[in-house]
């Protein structure tokens, strides 16, 4: 279940270790995320913190390159949950009625979630805190949190986070794929769809729950 968060965890210490012999100092995140072919600096920045949970790296946050491959290597037992738990990445605040800039997210924070609602694909998870109301209309409402599932590509009508390689924006709609376009629907009949050439549409991931804010 946790198999492949250790493997790209033991990636990242090999590209640590190899990088600093090759070139005299350590990668910055962004350099380590390109290795992994992850483009998530926020999810890079989860792995790090529980590598330094261990004790297997260091890092001084002052700096970009601030990382160091300790000497200790502890057990990978990470979570101190309860078994039917699990600590996914929280990458902040998505906004669904308008693109925004998705490095403005941060990624050391984590969401437990509850291991029996998401089967056994549960490494490629994240959460994120919806700001605005264009999806109302699909029940997500402004301030709820909304688990979604690392994938390249949806079916039409599903909501996904959509990356905008031109505009390097991110935003929460319904991906509907339309020849050489993709119509990016809000689900709130006040707001107009988003028109984007194909080949400018990333999807970072599909919405798999959404979990209401009360207050």
């Amino acid at each position: 279940m946790k198999r492949q968060s250790r493997e790209r965890q033991d990636r990242i210490l090999q590209f640590l270790e190899t990088y600093n012999q090759e070139n005299g100092y350590p990668p910055t995140v962004r350099e380590i995320g390109k290795e992994l072919g992850i483009e998530s600096t926020s999810l890079i920045s989860f792995y790090l913190a529980q590598l330094e949970k261990q004790g297997r790296i260091s890092r001084d946050p002052a700096i970009s390159r601030g990382i160091r491959v300790t000497q200790a290597e502890l057990p990978h037992e990470v979570h101190t949950l309860r078994e039917d738990t699990f600590a996914i990445p929280y990458l902040g605040t998505i906004v669904a009625s308008a693109p925004i800039n998705a490095e403005a997210l941060p990624g050391d924070e984590t969401v437990e979630i509850n291991q029996a609602f998401f089967g056994r694909d549960l490494e490629s998870l994240f959460a994120l805190t919806v700001k605005g109301d264009s999806m109302i209309d699909a029940l997500v409402h402004d301030g709820d949190l909304v688990i979604l599932r690392q994938q390249e590509r949806v079916e039409n009508g599903e909501m996904a986070a959509v990356w905008l390689t031109e505009r390097e924006e991110t935003t929460l709609k319904k991906v509907y794929y339309e020849g050489r376009q993709v119509r990016l629907q809000p689900a709130n009949p006040s707001m107009d769809p988003i028109y984007v050439a194909a080949n400018q549409v990333r999807v970072q991931g599909k919405v798999v729950m959404v979990i209401r804010r009360l207050a």
